[in-house]
């Protein structure tokens, strides 16, 4: 499966860093993945939590009380404020 790069921030440190097949959210109006090749996209993050599948088939989690995800260019960005 093709991956992306992504980064998963708190203003305290670096969560998550490296290759992944998706990442899947609570947005604002509902849930989205994000896959290889998705579309620009910028969206705030409600409660919930951020689900990341790696490159290798691992999943991480992290809960989340709001945030920011922003897709381009096949790179993924998560700030979040709470995790």
């Amino acid at each position: 499966m093709k991956c992306f790069d992504l980064e998963v921030l708190t203003p305290e440190k670096k969560m998550y860093s490296g290759k992944a097949e998706s990442v899947s959210a609570m947005a604002e109006r509902g849930s989205l993945t994000v896959l290889a090749d998705h579309a620009p996209l910028v969206s705030s993050l409600t409660l919930g939590s951020v689900k990341i599948k790696d490159d290798q088939g691992k999943t991480t989690s992290f809960s989340v009380k709001s945030g920011l995800l922003k897709v381009l260019d096949n790179q993924v960005s998560v700030l979040i404020r709470n995790a």
